[in-house]
């Protein structure tokens, strides 16, 4: 039945027209954004997973400059104890010269005057942003390391802790006594002591900061491969975008002639009164 009042043709030519211009409009628009989810309407799901990532991204962004202000602050103190340690040993050279006969008392207590003065000039040169773990603030360095997302989405902080070595308590270098023979002597299992309290305090630095700098590494390609987890969850393939969006400008232009023709067909009736 052919009807003047009703055109069906018409109509489902423009629900197809309408259905093929939605489509061609998210194609333009994973095109043009690069992502096939660009907001919640687009798949509510996947946008939310994506944008609790992206959140963790932005915290390990901020856990990567932790870790990185703690390296250097710790590097700063390794590299203290280290020149400490190797200047206890020239010390120990200046104790050793002083047990033997006809030396020179003055000037190598005048030499192991300034080298513990160096040493003291190193433990409160050795700071990072005002923070010393060589000193006696006794004030041990906290650094974040990670934050941790459980299956239940809690989220809770981890930190790896810098003991202090406290250099200018535990290296008291006034028992060395190199004004004779007997008190060079006595001053050699002291500064022995101290020579050890330097190196154990320089391999626990040198461990803490070998820790820090590969969980920074750790850190760093945990971030990657989440941007690489998000990416793959909402970006466009732009390849198959392109061709698809060909398909669909091709499919509009035939909905377009289709819904012409079946708005021209009421006109047909025309012919059956003449």
């Amino acid at each position: 039945m052919s009807s003047i009042l009703t055109n069906n043709s018409a109509m489902v030519a423009l629900q197809t027209l309408k259905s093929i211009n939605k489509d061609l409009s998210q194609t333009q628009n994973a095109i043009s954004t690069g992502k096939d989810i660009s907001s919640a309407k687009d798949n509510s799901a996947i946008w939310a997973i994506s944008k609790v990532m992206e959140s963790d991204v932005s915290g390990f962004k901020a856990v990567s400059d932790s870790l990185a202000l703690g390296e250097s602050t710790v590097a700063v103190a390794s590299a203290g104890a280290e020149q400490i340690s190797n200047i206890l040993n020239d010390i120990k050279e200046k104790v050793v010269a002083a047990t033997g006969e006809n030396v020179d008392y003055t000037k190598l207590t005048a030499d192991v005057t300034e080298l513990t003065n160096q040493v003291t000039s190193i433990i409160g040169a050795s700071q990072f942003n005002g923070f010393n773990l060589l000193n006696d603030d006794a004030a041990d360095l906290t650094v974040l390391s990670s934050i941790d997302r459980d299956s239940a989405n809690a989220v809770t902080a981890s930190n790896i802790t810098v003991a202090s070595v406290d250099f200018t308590s535990n290296l008291d270098l006034t028992d060395i006594d190199v004004t004779d023979a007997t008190q060079a002597e006595a001053s050699i299992a002291l500064i022995e002591a101290h020579i050890q309290t330097a190196v154990d305090g320089a391999a626990a630095l040198g461990a803490s900061a070998s820790r820090i700098s590969d969980q920074r590494e750790f850190v760093g390609k945990l971030t990657d491969a989440m941007k690489s987890g998000i990416g793959s969850l909402v970006d466009a393939d732009m390849e198959a975008a392109s061709a698809k969006l060909q398909a669909l400008q091709t499919q509009q232009q035939l909905g377009v002639q289709a819904l012409s023709i079946a708005n021209q067909a009421p006109q047909t009736i025309l012919s059956l009164f003449r």
